[in-house]
This record gives C-alpha cells, sequence and structure tokens, in this order.
C-alpha cells in the first residue's frame, strides 16, 4: 500500500473549454489553466549555466560550480527562475496540497521538454523521481516530485517505473549546510533496486526545485555506477545563488 495520492484524475479536468486561469481567474483561452498574459510574465529562466542552468548574465560558459567542481549530472533543464509566483505556487503545491499549481507547473514544463527534443535535444529513456525519505513522505502524505514526474511521463510521454529509485536512510534538512556537509548527510541514502534497468539508459531525475544539485549529483553519481549512459534533471525551476529558501532538500 502505498501513501502516494491518486492525483491524475482527481486533481482537475484539463480540457473544460472555458477555465480560468489559476493566477488571474481570467479565462485561459488555452488547454491549460494559463493566460497568456500571465504566462508572458512569469519568470523564464533566459541565460544560465549550459550544465546546472545557474542564471548568469550569459550561457557562453559554465558558472564557477560546474567549472572546478562539475556535478555529475550531464544537463538540468528547467523553464523557470525560482522567484514570485512561481516559489508561491510551488510552496503551495508542496505543503498545502494545491495539486492544481504542481499540475500547471508540470505542464509548463512539459511543453518546454517538447519544444527541447523538437530541437534536437537529447530525448530520456526513463524518468525518475527523487525520492523522499519514508518518515517526510508519511508526514507530507506525498512526493512532489513523484507527482511531477507521473504527470511529464503522461504528457511527454516516457516510462517512469516507480520504486527502482529509493532513499534508504532518513537525513537531516539539506538548508543551511556546507558543500561538505550536504554530501555527508546523503552518503549511502539512496538505492538502486533493480541495477540491470538503468544500465546503458539515459535518465532524467525529476524534482521541484535545483537548488545546489547536490542532491541530484549523488544520485546520479549511484545511477552512473550501476551503468547509466546519462543522467540530466528536469525540474519545474531553478533557484539563483544558493540561500535560504522554500525547498526543504537543498536539492
Amino acid at each position: 500500500m502505498t501513501c502516494q495520492p491518486s492525483h491524475l484524475k482527481k486533481v482537475y479536468n484539463w480540457l473544460k473549454s472555458k477555465q480560468p486561469c489559476l493566477l488571474c481567474d481570467s479565462p485561459s483561452q488555452q488547454l491549460i489553466p494559463l493566460c497568456t498574459d500571465c504566462e508572458a510574465e512569469l519568470p523564464w529562466l533566459s541565460d544560465h549555466c549550459p550544465q546546472c542552468a545557474l542564471p548568469m548574465p550569459s550561457q557562453d560558459a559554465l558558472c564557477y560550480d560546474c567549472t572546478h567542481n562539475p556535478p555529475l549530472f550531464s544537463q538540468v533543464i528547467t523553464p523557470l527562475q525560482f522567484t514570485f509566483p512561481v516559489d508561491t505556487l510551488i510552496s503551495r503545491f508542496k505543503y498545502q496540497q494545491n495539486w492544481p499549481y504542481g499540475q500547471l507547473l508540470s505542464s509548463v514544463l512539459g511543453q518546454y521538454l517538447h519544444y527541447t527534443f523538437d530541437e534536437g535535444g537529447r530525448r530520456p529513456d526513463l524518468l525518475l523521481a527523487v525520492p523522499l525519505a519514508k518518515r517526510r513522505q508519511r508526514q507530507r502524505g506525498y512526493n512532489q516530485a513523484q507527482m511531477i514526474c507521473d504527470w511529464l511521463a503522461k504528457t511527454v510521454p516516457l516510462d517512469s517505473p516507480q520504486q527502482l529509485l529509493l532513499r534508504t536512510r532518513e537525513t537531516v534538512s539539506q538548508q543551511g549546510l556546507s558543500a561538505k556537509a550536504r554530501r555527508a548527510n546523503l552518503y549511502n541514502a539512496f538505492q538502486i533496486t533493480r541495477p540491470e534497468q538503468v544500465r546503458n539508459k539515459h535518465i532524467a531525475l525529476v524534482d521541484d526545485v535545483l537548488t545546489t544539485g547536490t542532491t541530484c549529483s549523488i544520485i546520479s553519481a549511484l545511477l552512473l555506477q550501476h551503468g547509466a549512459a546519462r543522467v540530466d534533471v528536469y525540474c519545474l525551476a531553478r533557484t539563483g545563488k544558493p540561500q535560504g529558501n522554500l525547498s526543504d532538500t537543498g536539492r
């Protein structure tokens, strides 16, 4: 039995012909509940580091961290910056069970991925959600990353096997920890249950927000050790320089 909610049918009727925009209540005139004016005003990610997607003045070169201490994932793909109103929408989705906000942002990410693939971007073989520890998932009642992953798997579409990547031990919050302490905190915290399913595969990890990239880099190392050919990261939004924010994992 799983405590993950049956959200695929209950969250929102996406095919209403006159659904309102979730941000301003105006008619959306789209298949998603977002009007064109609000869509234009979202904090779209423009120039960024080509590996970790950190916002930068240009994207001609890697950021300092990716140059001197590169993560083990190949690329982060995300359409948005973690600023208002996206930070508020993610917080309400993540902590207040306002799932329509999560599905809206997942649809934006799905459209962005379609565009990326159409422009020659590499399409992965599998989507895997970044797992929550069991205690935290019991407290919250669901894993928001798994919900995003399920929505994307239907939108893109891609295979998304569950229980392939597990979090095997409890860890303290990543917030406020140094880079070294973050890595130590997550040491041996994840497990691949069926290594043969990741061997020679291009895998995309799915999460809500990328902050420092430590969690995704550690999971990428595990996947690569088990024979994965490449690991990318797909997320709803990217923070700027790491600082206190609404991401409780410091991912």
